[in-house]
């Protein structure tokens, strides 16, 4: 395993129960800084893949390093919280308190820090998110792209290093996608972006993977990937506009 990359795998395959399997001999690294997007049809293994890394899913040991974390050992595993974040698909399975303070808090809060320092995270990642303001709202009452935001903030509150991202400009008008991508490139970071929104990946990640049935079918630069009109079509993709 290379030493400098914030993510290893290697060999990496899930089988759900029933013996259905999800993923299949995955290898890939990402560097520190590095943003990569992952593409393929529907069911094809990239939230799967995301909670495999993030140790939500059991896997193997010593097939997957996280900040040089093995998710299958238990003591490394409590441990990836300060390393890596994960904004989900659906923005209502990661937004559960009355208030959006209260939903940015619960991270930091459960690292034990003082609150003083609880309130300052949850300030600073409400200001990075735009919903200062917000605090007293509740989750529920938020519109689609303010509870994108209100989830990502829940993330950055607890300084990630490594941010697993699920489609994220799902629910998102034009203005709310731009806003996004601007924040997404303030942020740095090592990013693994797994997105239908082949234009989002093409102007954030120099690197793509192809994720089919499982497995992984390519991984290059991007320009390369996302226009090779063949490879996507035999994946169900299209090559994005800018590349035809």
């Amino acid at each position: 395993m290379t030493a400098l990359a914030a993510i290893v795998v290697r060999d990496l395959s899930y089988a759900y129960p029933g013996g259905k399997s999800a993923l299949s001999q995955i290898h890939f690294e990402a560097a520190a800084g590095e943003s990569i997007g992952l593409i393929g049809p529907n069911g094809a293994g990239k939230t799967t893949l995301f909670l495999c890394l993030t140790g939500v899913l059991a896997v193997r040991p010593g097939c997957v390093a996280i900040s040089g974390l093995d998710p299958a050992d238990k003591s490394q595993r409590k441990l990836l919280p300060q390393h890596v974040g994960i904004v989900f698909q659906n923005s209502d399975d990661q937004l559960f308190a009355t208030s959006v303070a209260d939903d940015v808090a619960f991270g930091p809060l459960n690292l034990d820090l003082p609150r003083e320092e609880v309130q300052s995270r949850v300030r600073e990642a409400l200001a990075q998110v735009r919903l200062t303001g917000f605090e007293e709202r509740a989750p529920h009452q938020l519109s689609g792209g303010e509870k994108r935001r209100a989830a990502m903030a829940g993330v950055l509150a607890m300084k990630p290093s490594i941010l697993f991202l699920d489609e994220p400009t799902m629910f998102l008008d034009p203005r709310g996608r731009r806003e996004l991508i601007a924040l997404l490139k303030e942020l740095g970071g090592t990013r693994l972006i797994a997105s239908h929104d082949l234009e989002l990946i093409l102007e954030l990640c120099p690197r793509t993977m192809v994720l089919d049935a499982g497995r992984l079918i390519a991984i290059g630069h991007s320009r390369e990937i996302l226009g090779d009109r063949r490879l996507m079509e035999e994946h169900g993709l299209e090559v994005p506009w800018p590349l035809r």
